[in-house]
């Protein structure tokens, strides 16, 4: 059958050619399947890079090379910009600049504390409003009657941390998410500082802010070296998050758990992508190609554990806590029944059976 619209159809290709985009799936690899009752239900293709110490990659999946959005991945620089620009980020405000929270009632606590240190309000926040994510603060809120505010938006402390930049500095807090504005071009600054070039394109991310993309292997340098604490900006931060794992996620989330557990920073961004850090500068950047976060812990963890940046046995028990289980009907006991499992795919897994120079 003919399409009824093949001009509309051809524009579509045109504009898709000029914007660019993310490595397509023929250049992608199996990152991980979801096996059902003896059956693969789902495959997640995408890419993935380990870094050393150095910078230089060390195993590579699929076309790590190709810009990704980095998403909430860049958080970590976005709040090391704010900190360069004088923000005095200590403990839990650090982590809440740099987390993708759920609005646990210490997260609100601590982001409204941040405003109040810098005489402003939630009025000033410009990221949606929305009602919390976690179970409990959300009842909590509606029989407040205060059930949607941007301070329950994941990165209301990201955009306080720029609003506190701004204010500091004496630049107008109404235009702290103009890519044009001083703050936003010094996290232009500092990504490129971190990732060794500037980013090749920028957006405009879920919450207004700019997002910046760039190759993994790139990303993956710069969080590295956050995590190695290149700067005294960057010690603070990752000195902090590994202090108080709870707030960049939330209790019993999958970046808590990892960075409680195991020591390193450990970051994910809407539409499947994650980083993680150790502190002695090893890195990995992974981004599923069809933007679900399900796979990217695992894919991450195998990666650092192949490189030998954490030890295998130590990854193990973290999954167990954290990954999504296939379930299907109910035990006897009224909890649910597991048939299935997630498990590494075949790109993964032979990529963490050979490295690669840069």
């Amino acid at each position: 059958m003919s399409d009824p619209h093949p001009e509309t159809l051809r524009a579509a290709a045109r504009t898709l050619r000029v914007a660019g985009g993310t490595f397509r799936a023929a250049d992608a690899a199996e990152l991980a399947i979801v096996e059902r009752s003896g059956f693969i239900e789902s495959r997640h293709l995408g890419s993935a890079v380990v870094t050393d110490p150095d910078g230089q990659p060390v195993i590579a999946v699929g076309a790590p090379s190709e810009p990704v959005y980095a998403r909430s991945c860049l958080k970590p620089l976005q709040a090391i910009a704010c900190m360069e620009l004088g923000v005095e980020l200590r403990g839990e405000e650090a982590v809440l600049a740099t987390a993708s929270h759920r609005a646990e009632a210490g997260h609100v606590e601590i982001v409204s504390r941040m405003l109040e240190s810098g005489g402003l309000t939630v009025a000033d926040l410009q990221c949606p409003s929305v009602p919390p994510a976690d179970r409990e603060n959300r009842i909590r809120a509606r029989s407040r009657g205060m059930e949607r505010s941007p301070l329950h938006f994941n990165c209301s402390g990201k955009h306080t941390a720029f609003l506190l930049a701004a204010a500091r500095n004496g630049w107008g807090t109404d235009r702290y998410l103009d890519p044009e504005s001083e703050v936003q071009q010094q996290v232009a600054a500092t990504v490129e500082e971190f990732c060794g070039a500037p980013s090749v394109h920028v957006g405009v991310d879920g919450c207004g802010a700019p997002v910046h993309a760039l190759p993994l292997t790139r990303l993956a340098r710069g969080i590295g070296r956050v995590a190695a604490g290149a700067s005294e900006s960057a010690r603070i931060l990752t000195e902090a998050v590994l202090a108080h794992p709870w707030a960049i996620d939330g209790h019993g989330r999958p970046n808590s758990v990892t960075i409680e557990r195991l020591g390193i920073l450990a970051k994910f961004g809407a539409e499947g992508v994650m980083v993680m850090g150790t502190t002695d500068g090893w890195a990995v950047a992974v981004k599923c190609l069809d933007g679900s976060n399900r796979p990217t812990t695992l894919a991450a963890l195998e990666l650092l554990a192949a490189a030998g940046a954490v030890p295998a046995e130590q990854i193990l028990p973290v999954l167990a806590a954290i990954e999504p289980q296939v379930t299907g009907g109910v035990r006897a006991d009224g909890s649910d029944k597991v048939v299935g499992s997630l498990r590494a795919g075949a790109g993964l897994l032979a990529a963490c059976g050979r490295t690669v120079t840069a």
